[in-house]
């Protein structure tokens, strides 16, 4: 394990009290690039709009939460290998 953040998603300010989420794995003209767009509400708490589905909480204290949150889920997703199921060989016929 790195401990370096994930690079695929970047949290961008595009207004005094608004930011979005990115996931760099889409081009920049593609609409799937945004992941989702936060407000703040007030100094201790921000909303988020999901623009994804995306099974995760709509009000964080701070858009870094946010960000680690999408991140946290992302990892989680993959980190799970396959289930492994046991294969029997034919009966045979008597």
């Amino acid at each position: 394990m790195t401990g370096l953040p994930d690079p695929r998603f970047e949290l961008r300010k595009v207004a005094e009290r608004e930011w979005l989420i990115l996931d760099h794995r889409h081009d920049a003209s593609d609409p799937h690039r945004s992941v989702g767009r936060i407000y703040q509400v007030d100094e201790y708490e921000v909303e988020v709009m999901w623009m994804k589905d995306i099974a995760a909480a709509t009000r964080y204290m701070s858009p870094v939460e946010v960000l680690e949150d999408v991140q946290r889920l992302h990892d989680r997703s993959r980190s799970n290998r396959p289930i492994v199921i046991p294969h029997l060989p034919p009966l045979l016929a008597t």
